[in-house]
């Protein structure tokens, strides 16, 4: 009878000991001697490493023995309790079969790597440790957003990728079309005749799923959004990306009180998951965090405190212009000044979660002028029922609003702001045909695993970053 084939996940978990098992993953190291030879082997499943011991005896030794890092091996052997430190588990192995050789020149060594070199081999750092933990915790965080809001009667959405809306505005958008861009149909005015192109208009990859999200509240109640989007801001920040993946719930009868609760009891149920189902992961990071700091002669700031107490803190709500009044008062040189009628920066919302507070705090209604014309507008005409969550390490982690349910008020709106209403009329059409009160918010999801990962930089959380001149994957 062949041996069962099983994860070291399922082995380490029980765990497993006397019986025999086949494993199969990619060599970490091997240390080498005459009589055997200690073989670390992960296969993605967990954090952890198992050991196997091979003795010299078993077929192929000295190319067993000699194996680089990455090698990609099937070992069927015995599990046995560990007499070793910090393992509970070894093999002794009793067949090793090599899967798949390794050239000498395998990027992933023991020595450290820089994350900048790893963006350069995005198709072998999920064998690292450091980003197998950041993607099993992008992986629980996923699982953790569905159930939170299928626990709370929320619809799924998938909401289109293809649009000929620019919903926020800001005309950052990149352009899809099945024209032959190197011979362009044209008007007689000089521009392109998008008339002859595949949707008969001007199309562009979503910046959002909001529009569309509400339209299926205003109907199903309430609905959340979790998709890709698009951006293209010529932005090059440890903050931004091209291709990024957006959480936007959508709930009919609800004001922005309610959308407030719903954000901060859902970033405090995704640290609450996170920190359940992934123990081992958020312990590499911290333990690679301070490995960071010590290196570079920094102070360390371990951030998975800072996330318990997040989670155990109640959200802190003020208004813009009592934000403004703390930031003027402060006694702190901000290099931006905080005016009201300015937008907050990150030094602001940092110094607001980090320095005042000393923990999350949800900032409201701000002034219309530099927010969305969706937003609902308040009586003093110059701001708007919007929001933003503001939390210590990051500064905003999620913006929201409660949205224009009057069809004047909303057309108004979009004149002012010198938008087309054409693209918008089924939008419109929303507040004339039994229109409510209703409100969403969006989270960056890459935002969201970087706060709780402890990452600096964005591109280090999604699988293959896209940014300006950087589409190689």
């Amino acid at each position: 009878m062949s041996a069962e084939y099983l994860s070291i996940k399922k082995i380490l978990s029980q765990p497993i000991i006397d019986c025999d098992a086949e494993i199969k993953g990619w060599v970490r190291s091997v240390r080498k001697s005459k009589k055997f030879s200690f073989i670390v082997l992960n296969d993605g499943s967990c954090q952890a490493t198992l050991q196997i011991i091979a003795d010299a005896t078993i077929d192929d030794y000295e190319n067993i023995s000699t194996m680089l890092a990455g090698t990609c091996v099937s070992i069927v052997g015995k599990l046995v309790e560990s007499g070793g430190k910090g393992q509970k588990v070894e093999m002794q192995a009793s067949q090793v079969e090599i899967v798949g050789k390794v050239d000498a020149s395998y990027p992933l060594q023991k020595k450290a790597t820089s994350l900048e070199y790893l963006r350069e081999q995005a198709h072998l750092r999920p064998r690292s440790n450091l980003f197998g933990a950041i993607f099993r915790i992008r992986h629980h965080m996923s699982m953790a957003t569905h159930r939170f809001f299928g626990d709370q009667e929320f619809y799924y959405l998938h909401s289109p990728i293809l649009t000929a809306v620019d919903a926020e505005g800001a005309g950052e958008m990149f352009n899809v079309t099945s024209l032959n861009l190197n011979n362009l149909p044209m008007k007689k005015d000089g521009k392109v005749d998008f008339a002859k192109d595949y949707f008969g208009k001007p199309a562009n990859l979503c910046v959002t799923g909001q529009l569309e999200a509400e339209c299926f509240a205003l109907g199903m109640g309430k609905v959340y959004t979790f998709g890709p989007t698009f951006r293209a801001e010529n932005s090059n920040t440890p903050r931004h990306l091209s291709e990024f993946w957006m959480i936007e719930p959508e709930v009919a009868f609800m004001d922005l009180e309610g959308n407030a609760k719903l954000a901060a009891d859902y970033i405090k149920y995704l640290i609450n998951y996170t920190f359940e189902h992934c123990p081992d992961e958020l312990e590499a990071l911290s333990n690679y965090h301070k490995f960071n700091a010590k290196q570079n002669g920094e102070e360390f700031v371990d951030h998975l405190t800072v996330l318990d107490k997040v989670r155990k803190s109640e959200f802190e709500r003020i208004t813009y212009t009592e934000a403004i009044k703390i930031l003027a008062a402060a006694k702190h040189e901000f290099e931006f000044k905080p005016d009201w009628g300015v937008e907050l920066q990150t030094e602001h919302e940092r110094f607001l979660a980090e320095v005042h507070f000393k923990g999350p705090v949800t900032v409201t209604d701000y002034p219309k002028d530099f927010k969305a014309f969706y937003m609902k507008q308040n009586d003093d005409g110059k701001t708007v029922r919007a929001m933003d969550v503001l939390v210590p390490g990051v500064g905003e982690i999620i913006g929201g609003s409660q949205r224009e349910e009057d069809f004047e008020k909303l057309s108004a709106r979009i004149e002012e702001d010198g938008m087309s209403k054409n693209p918008l009329w089924w939008y419109l059409e929303l507040r004339k045909f039994g229109s409510a009160p209703h409100s969403g918010f969006g989270l960056g999801f890459e935002r969201a695993i970087r706060y709780i990962t402890g990452m600096k930089n964005i591109r280090d959380v999604i699988a293959f970053p896209r940014t300006p001149q950087n589409c190689d994957f």
